[in-house]
This record gives structure tokens, sequence and C-alpha cells, in this order.
């Protein structure tokens, strides 16, 4: 497409690389405890802990929870201290507790995989710091892209689903964390070479205080942007972070007729990870490519397409009885339009703030980690009060019809106040 085009010769491509490969590989730990939910409850339950559905939700949304608040932290702290000091600091939690978790190995208990899940979450939380510091060394004009691309890291988690089930067939569920660790340390080696914050001749820093938080928040359109990536980010990460519970509730004996005809496998939890990761890979590759069309057509009609389609797919899935073959193609349908609302959202974001860009991406990062903790705490309701997640579709498709109003609702003031000298199209 033509928007990657337009990247050669502008801004830091080593930066932009380091940007993508932190997110990447922190949205795979990030993640880690969905693909691993299955054999990390079969552990507990050797242990003499039988895991409820309750504690599983729990268990999954706390680092989606967790990242999602410190995402305001480390917004913060990227303006303050720079987006490379903030990564490095905030890297060194997470592979901390990815060793943690592997020295306790099958005899961790329930309550230090929580504290994991918290260590986690700032694994989570590096969408403030990897957005911001490829923003800042690029013009209005191209943050789209940018940004799609750095947050295109969201593929971290297909890794997860593609691997993480066969590596703990093959050595134990422990051994993923050993795994994570050690590549997570050599992401932080590679990063700290080639990431640089952007000079002041190209981006100035602005350190912002705590009132320029509440400042923020006064702002509607703070909420405004905070919903549409609550519904497009949080759609993401609960699908992701839910799948594999889904499709083992849903479609267990579906999937092990089909492992056994196409792969040989006989282990339906890696199967499961396949279809995750093939559904979940949509979304991610996807990011770049809605924010390159949200640069060609402009963000606001870009989100029209995508969330109409999320919420008719959503509604068909949950009102039409699907064979698994077709559920599968709605789900990696639903994934492809909420990973390219995703880069959408963040074309728009930085023309509006683009001074304020560390805070609101924590902000606005903030709310899909909010929105991904609720949409699997709505799946477990649904499943819990009516064995079937048609409920939990229903509900997710009412709040992007929500969200489709509010773009309406938002669009001719914003073409016809900070939008008319934004640098690229709204």
């Amino acid at each position: 497409m033509a928007g990657f085009k337009a990247l050669k010769g502008q801004g830091h491509a080593p930066t932009l690389l380091a940007a993508f490969l932190y997110f990447d590989f922190s949205f795979m730990v990030w993640t880690m405890l969905g693909p691993l939910s299955t054999e990390i409850a079969e552990a507990l339950a050797v242990n003499g802990h039988i895991i409820t559905a309750s504690e599983k939700a729990t268990l999954l949304s706390v680092p989606i929870l967790a990242g999602a608040l410190l995402r305001i932290l480390l917004g913060f702290l990227v303006d303050k201290i720079g987006a490379k000091k903030t990564a490095l600091m905030s890297q060194s939690i997470v592979i901390f507790t990815l060793f943690f978790a592997y020295s306790q190995g099958a005899n961790i208990t329930y309550d230090q995989l929580i504290a994991v899940a918290l260590g986690l979450g700032f694994a989570g939380a590096s969408f403030a710091v990897a957005l911001p510091q490829a923003g800042q060394w690029y013009p209005p004009k191209l943050q789209g892209i940018v940004l799609g691309i750095a947050g295109a890291g969201n593929i971290g988690v297909v890794i997860d689903f593609l691997f993480a089930p066969k590596i703990a067939e093959l050595w134990g569920w422990e051994s993923v964390f050993l795994v994570g660790g050690v590549l997570s340390t050599i992401i932080f080696i590679a990063y700290s070479f080639m990431a640089k914050d952007a000079p002041k001749e190209v981006y100035t820093p602005r350190p912002k205080k705590l009132r320029d938080y509440g400042k923020l928040l006064k702002d509607k359109d703070t909420w405004w942007f905070s919903l549409f990536y609550a519904v497009s980010f949080g759609g993401f990460v609960g699908f992701a972070g839910y799948m594999k519970v889904y499709l083992m509730n849903t479609y267990q004996a579906d999937m092990s007729s089909f492992g056994i005809a196409v792969f040989d496998e006989t282990n339906v939890k890696v199967i499961a990870g396949y279809f995750g990761a093939l559904t979940i890979f949509a979304g991610a590759i996807l990011r770049p490519v809605g924010g390159a069309i949200a640069d060609k057509m402009g963000g606001i009609k870009s989100l029209y397409i995508f969330f109409g389609s999320v919420a008719t797919l959503a509604l068909i899935n949950a009102l039409i009885p699907l064979p698994f073959w077709l559920a599968i193609v709605i789900i990696f349908f639903i994934m492809a339009n909420l990973g390219m609302a995703n880069g959408a959202v963040f074309q728009l974001v930085p023309q509006r703030f683009g001074k304020d860009i560390g805070i609101m991406t924590g902000l606005v990062g903030a709310a899909g980690g909010i929105g991904g903790t609720a949409l699997i705490q709505t799946f477990g309701w649904s499943k819990g009060a009516f064995d079937g997640y048609s409920a939990g579709f229903i509900i997710f498709a009412i709040v992007v019809l929500i969200a489709i109003a509010g773009i309406s609702f938002v669009k001719t003031r914003w073409r016809t106040t900070w939008g008319a000298n934004a640098g690229g199209i709204i």
C-alpha cells in the first residue's frame, strides 16, 4: 500500500522495528495464561485446588486489567523520563515475573498465579510505551500506518496459541514461562541497542503532571476515544484471552475430529491453540492495514465499516446455530475487523492529542484493557448463566452499535474543529 512506501526516508526505522519487537514479545507474555488455561487448571487440580469457572475467568482477567491500569502509569513515565527508560524498567519486571513462575513449577499455587498475572500486566502496559515512541518520530499524515506497525505487536498472542500448548505438551506448562523469559531477555538486549527516543528537533517532550491527567479526563473527546478503543482493542484482547476456553467449551469434539484427520494430532488442547492462532492472527496482522486505510479514507469512515462488520458478525454468531467451520470463519472476520479498527482509532488519536500522546496512549490504552476484561467476564457470566455464549455475543454487539452511534454523534464536530487542521484525513 502507498502508506508503507511513504515511510521511506522518514522517521527512524530501527526504533520503529524495536518498538514492534518490544510490543510483540510483551503482548506474547501478557496473554500467556490464556492458551495455558486448561493445562494450569489440570496442574492445580493435581495439587488439590479444583479451579472454578469464576476463578479461571479472574485469572485470565487480572493481567488484562493490570495492563490496562499500568498503561496510565507508563504513559506518565514516557513523558517524564522518556520511552526507552520506561520500556527497560517495565521489561525488567516482566522478565523477573516469568522466571519466578518457572521456578515455582508444578507446585505453584493459585495465589502465586494471581501474583504472576499482576506482573504480566507490565507486559500489557508496553502499549503505552511502544506506540508513542514510534509515533514521535513521524509526521501526522503517517501516524495511522506507523502506529499500526508498532501496534501490530498484537501478533504476539498468535505465537502464544501456536506454540504454548505444544511446548506444554512436550515439556510441561511451566516450561512455557522459561521460554518466555529467555526470549524476553533477548528482546530486552536488542531493544536497548536499537531504540532511540526522538531528538528535540523532531519531538519536544512536554513532561506532564498529575493535574494534566485531570485536564484530559475533562475533555469529552478523551472519553469518546476511550469508548471506541474499549470496543476495538477490548474486543480483540478479550476474545484472544478467552478464545481457548470458548473453543474447548463449545467445539471440543469437532476440534478433536479435525485434529486427528488433518494433523494426526489427538491433543485437543493443541488443536484449540491452532484454531485460536488462526482467528487471532487476522486481528493482529491487519492492524497496520486498518491504519493505512484510515490514512486514505479517514478514521471516522473506516470505523463505520469495521464496527458495522463486527456488530453484524457477532449477531450472526449469537442468533444462528453455526457448524464449527463456519463459526471459525465468522470469528476470523470479527477479529480481522477489530484489528483494523484498532489501527483506525490510533490514526485519529495523535491528530487530536498530538501534544499529549504519551498520556493519551496510556488513558485510551487503559480503556482498551478494561474493555477486554469486561468482555472476558461477560463471556464467563454467559456460560455460567445460560450454559452458552449467545448472550455474551449479543451484549458485545449492542456495545459495538453504541460505539457506532457515538461516531455519528461526534463526526461533524470533529471534522469542523480540530479535524480541519489536523494534518491528516479524519
